[in-house]
């Protein structure tokens, strides 16, 4: 296992700049989830670490070694991509062996470390199986397996889950996770799924545009996102965001209504500012401000209600039970000490 340091690592293609100086320390034995929109630089960055592609500028040091220069071969990593690629014609154990027997090991550690493998994935019933007689979960927990037998010092997992079901998709979560507490080995994950980052990751490292918008564990990032982007990419019904006016006595003009914010907010009077409220954080109360109800969607567990305030849409989520109707006005009240302001222009919280 070794720690991960990536200093100032740039990526051009040709006069296009897709990477711009990241700098992101990992440290030995962590689960950290790169996550972000597509085209934000996430996969990029995870191939540069691996050697698959080459880096305009900046160091990646895998452990005490500097690996710029060094082919995937010989930088100790090993890689799980969304496309299992496995080789059709060989078994399971055989599939999960085939990157020892290159190396020429001897066929007693490759036995054990294939034992091994398939032990901890619940494989052992189907190493004489081929690839075609596998479902898409097995066929992704062989390919995990032909990583673990490699025992590399860091894992890289790029989007491995995006061709399962959704059903499948939670199952092979907690099996990765599981995994990772067992062999404790440093892993980088990247994916375009929040849900996935939150559920699985130490730290989330957040991108955007070639940038590191913000580093922290899941609930840091939930409930201090340092601007806009991150605000609204992670959680899921996405934080509510109001354009307005931030007024002297505490509050936020929002379409005629006066919506409260906590004294730990330093703005001006009339200063433009975004009002950002999670779902979940909105009650009925009689002292709340009006909206309309446009969208009730029942999930059974929760109600989640599309409401509109003046222009704008909002997202209320309910654990309770409430009989809402399309055009009814309810009374929401934000709990104030979850509100998040950010600059209009800016995009930070303020």
């Amino acid at each position: 296992m070794a720690q991960v340091t990536i200093r100032g690592v740039r990526k051009t293609f040709g006069a296009v700049d897709v990477i711009h100086g990241v700098d992101l320390d990992i440290t030995d034995g962590e689960f950290v989830v790169l996550v972000g929109p597509s085209g934000c630089g996430k996969s990029t960055l995870l191939r540069m670490i691996a050697g698959l592609e080459t880096i305009s500028a900046g160091t990646i040091q895998i452990g005490d070694r500097v690996v710029n220069h060094l082919p995937p071969a010989q930088r100790d990593i090993a890689m799980v991509f969304q496309n299992y690629a496995l080789y059709p014609h060989m078994t399971v154990a055989d599939n999960m062996a085939f990157a020892l027997k290159l190396r020429k090991t001897d066929a007693a550690t490759v036995n054990d470390r294939v034992q091994r493998a398939a032990d901890i994935l619940g494989l052992k019933p189907y190493l004489a199986r081929y690839p075609r007689q596998l479902s898409g979960g097995q066929r992704q927990r062989v390919a995990m397996g032909r990583a673990i037998v490699r025992d590399p010092q860091v894992f890289l997992f790029d989007e491995p889950l995006s061709n399962l079901d959704a059903k499948l998709r939670v199952q092979m979560r907690t099996e990765i996770k599981e995994l990772h507490q067992r062999l404790k080995t440093t892993t980088i994950f990247v994916t375009h799924d929040q849900i996935e980052a939150m559920t699985m990751a130490d730290r989330i490292v957040v991108m955007h545009d070639g940038i590191i918008e913000q580093i922290g564990t899941p609930l840091e990032l939930y409930d201090s996102p340092r601007n806009l982007f991150v605000a609204g990419f992670i959680g899921s019904p996405a934080m509510n965001f109001l354009k307005g006016n931030a007024k002297g006595d505490g509050s936020v003009e929002v379409g005629g209504a006066r919506l409260p914010v906590a004294g730990r907010h330093s703005v001006t009077d009339g200063q433009p500012v975004v009002y950002g409220i999670r779902p979940e954080h909105l009650e009925l109360a009689n002292d709340g401000f009006p909206a309309k109800v446009a969208v009730i969607e029942p999930t059974g567990s929760e109600t989640m209600v599309v409401v509109r305030v003046g222009e704008e849409e909002v997202v209320a989520l309910f654990r309770e039970r409430h009989q809402f109707a399309p055009g009814q006005t309810v009374h929401l009240r934000p709990r104030v000490d979850q509100v998040h302001l950010f600059d209009s222009q800016s995009g930070q919280r303020v």
